[in-house]
């Protein structure tokens, strides 16, 4: 499945029905009174989040949903029949912004939440609603309200748990391979991600959501290369893991460029909690690694973890360093929000 994650949708909610002008006829009754029914009402345009999507792709087929307008009214007092809503489906983490592709009018982050972004118009008033005590025979009816027209977009921000960061060929893709079921694509060449990934990662009986996305180059925030397009999709992470490839010359000089990226890119992602490792050490002789590492964690005056992708070697203390930060996130975010900390137990490494 191809993926997308952003698409312009035009939408359309359903007309009113028009109200009837009708009289009640029946023999033997000469003056039977209005009986003219209210039109249908028109159907809404609902947006829902449902499970298994993790694309917008079925948007770039089809662009326009329109809903459909309420049935006229009839005589006897009969209601013309509402318009069917129609509904579009999207996955979870999918942002709903205006047209002017600033205002964002629902971040829709859970299976099941529904938004009505277009409602359908209000069925207008049959005769019958006209007669008074001095206009006993009224032969007037309401028009049905016009539905609303717009054009908004949707914005898809994967939700997960961890984020890969990195120059291209610093080894994401294989990390992900290593630990997840996902099937990245893997090569000796810069950009070989093209689109963002999503595997399930587990360690010691916690499983986590791994989003591995196309690398970083300098000037991503403004637009080169391809990274800068997919930022967003790390957004929702708890935690950022920097991988940096140990078998380049200036691993500072790369561990910074990723840095700056991120805080010229704004944000909240240069205040997300980040676990930087020495990546690919199994090409690289004991001395020249720890010379590396020393460095860089002089940069980035943190611990840094060293590990090997291709090897496995490592990758173990990655994961559950991965899963103690997740859980601390998590227990922040709950006592922020007043609850408790029942669940902190679950993610302690």
């Amino acid at each position: 499945m191809k993926f997308l994650d952003l698409a312009k949708v035009y939408i359309r909610s359903g007309s009113g029905g028009n109200g009837c002008v009708s009289f009640r006829r029946e023999k033997f009754i000469e003056f039977g009174g209005p009986d003219g029914g209210d039109g249908g009402r028109g159907g809404d345009v609902i947006i829902e989040v449902v499970e298994g999507l993790n694309t917008l792709i079925d948007f770039r087929y089809q662009q326009h949903f329109f809903a459909k307008n309420g049935a006229p009214g009839s005589g006897n007092q009969r209601t013309g029949k509402s318009g069917d809503d129609i509904i579009l489906r999207v996955p979870v983490g999918t942002e709903v912004i205006d047209e002017d592709e600033e205002t964002v009018i629902a971040d829709m982050t859970e299976v099941g939440e529904r938004l009505v972004i277009a409602k359908g118009g209000n069925g207008g008033f049959g005769n019958l609603h006209f007669k008074t005590a001095t206009n006993q025979a009224p032969r007037r009816a309401n028009s049905g309200q016009e539905g609303v027209e717009r054009t908004i977009w949707l914005r898809l921000k994967l939700i997960a748990d961890v984020g890969l960061l990195g120059l291209p060929n610093a080894g994401k893709s294989t990390f992900l391979a290593a630990t997840s079921n996902a099937r990245p694509k893997i090569a000796d060449y810069p950009f070989t991600t093209l689109v963002p990934n999503l595997g399930v990662v587990g360690v010691d009986n916690v499983e986590f959501v791994v989003a591995d996305i196309p690398g970083l180059i300098e000037g991503a925030h403004e637009g080169r290369g391809l990274g800068d397009q997919f930022l967003g999709h790390v957004e929702r992470c708890s935690v950022l893991l920097h991988l940096v490839d140990g078998t380049s010359e200036q691993v500072v000089e790369d561990y910074l460029t990723i840095i700056h990226e991120l805080e010229a890119y704004g944000g909240v992602l240069a205040d997300k909690p980040r676990i930087t490792v020495l990546n690919k050490i199994d090409a690289l002789l004991d001395e020249e690694r720890e010379e590396k590492r020393a460095a860089l964690a002089e940069a980035c005056g943190e611990h840094v973890y060293e590990m090997s992708g291709v090897a496995k070697d490592g990758v173990t203390s990655v994961l559950r360093a991965l899963k103690a930060e997740i859980g601390a996130e998590r227990f922040r975010q709950k006592k922020a929000e007043g609850g408790d900390d029942e669940e902190r137990g679950t993610w302690q490494p």
